[in-house]
């Protein structure tokens, strides 16, 4: 029997490399821009896509794994990754780079949707938070690697180098999984059928958006925390720098809020915290002295991450085995349409203010309906267990 560790170590891997492949071109953007031609509007689009996917596929995605099981649907879906990263190597034209990028998204897209509930599979009711924070982990984890190595790769080597290098750990992921994943006793693997009777659907809809306005906040530091930092007379430079403080700091305490869980056993407490330092930190970097900003971000990205993975746990709380890989499906589903829009509106309210800050109050608006999501996902909770 395989340890439950070496299934994280795996699983850890291949999402770490998702990540590493959705940075990609951001990493990558100076060369990708002058080998295609684009324009920074033709980056943003081709970042974009990448996630865009996610709506349309998710479902699908979980369904499937419900229906041909889930390992064969993820190695499925690595290949397709695998195929994306081969015609992003060998693009020259815009409408290659898309396809490439397209496929690379649905299959990033899948594994994350049903290597979620592969995790609760062989972690729920044991060290679940901690495995849950260690797996969320590998998101910043992977983007900052591919901020780290790629850009070097490309300056030593060329842009068709760091695209084989993508290829390569992409290909090291699929490999992985097929020769060491193995389903855990007594957890479905298809073909299996919902019960839509006996589906959670009010506490999964309360988990979802807890999760994805989570994840919209958090945007709202990424995407608007230079804008803002700028508007306070702070350099670009210097703003960016600040703001990447913040994912250090989220990277850092994802694992730990899921080790103090396991210990304590107060989930919910560390999730509340996580919540309420979340709307502090975002409205803190608005008031305190620009000298102070740089441990503001640092303390706000710690408390912020400390209740990633434990809400990551809740779906599993309230789905049957049966119902995991439909019900993340769904989950995640909810996840990428906010993170479609909800850039956008701030952006809006940003432009007609003419307050890159509005981001921030919007931020803290969105963590507290996270509280307000988490007292519903309870109460639904225990109507499921009566």
């Amino acid at each position: 029997m395989i340890n439950r560790w070496v299934i994280l170590f795996v699983l850890f891997f291949a999402r770490t490399v998702m990540a590493f492949q959705y940075q990609s071109v951001a990493a990558l953007s100076p060369f990708v821009a002058e080998s295609l031609a684009l324009s920074v509007a033709d980056l943003g689009i081709l970042i974009g896509l990448y996630l865009g996917p996610g709506v349309l596929v998710a479902i699908p995605g979980g369904t499937f794994a419900a229906r041909f099981g889930d390992k064969r649907v993820v190695g499925v879906s690595l290949g397709v990754m695998l195929a994306g990263s081969v015609l992003s190597w060998l693009a020259t034209t815009w409408e290659v780079a898309v396809l490439g990028r397209v496929l690379a998204g649905v299959g990033g897209v899948v594994i994350n949707v049903v290597m979620t509930k592969l995790l609760v599979d062989w972690f729920q009711g044991r060290e679940i938070g901690t495995a849950m924070g260690v797996f969320i982990a590998s998101w910043p984890a992977g983007i900052a690697l591919a901020l780290l190595i790629l850009p070097t790769m490309a300056e030593l080597g060329g842009l068709a180098v760091a695209w084989v290098f993508v290829m390569g750990v992409v290909a090291v992921a699929l490999v992985l999984f097929v020769l060491i994943y193995r389903v855990p006793p007594g957890a479905a693997d298809g073909p299996s059928e919902v019960q839509a009777a006996a589906f959670p659907v009010h506490a999964l809809a309360m988990a979802a958006g807890i999760w994805a306005f989570y994840n919209a906040a958090l945007a709202m530091v990424f995407a608007f925390g230079p804008l803002m930092l700028g508007e306070r007379g702070i350099d670009i430079v210097t703003a960016s720098a600040i703001t990447s403080v913040f994912i250090a700091g989220v990277g850092i305490a994802v694992p730990v809020g899921g080790i103090v869980s396991d210990w304590s056993g107060r989930r919910d407490l560390v999730i509340g915290v996580s919540l309420v330092g979340g709307i502090i930190a975002l409205l803190a970097g608005l008031v305190v002295p620009t000298g102070a900003l740089t441990g503001v971000f640092a303390l706000g990205g710690f408390v912020f991450g400390l209740g990633a993975g434990l809400i990551m746990t809740l779906p599993g709380q309230v789905l049957a085995p049966n119902a995991r890989s439909f019900g993340m499906g769904v989950f995640f589903t909810v996840y990428y349409a906010l993170m479609m829009v909800a850039p956008a509106i701030a952006g809006g309210m940003a432009e007609r203010s003419g307050d890159a800050g509005i981001a921030f109050v919007l931020g803290a608006a969105m963590m507290g309906i996270c509280l307000v999501g988490l007292l519903l996902f309870r109460r639904a909770a225990a109507r499921l267990s009566m």
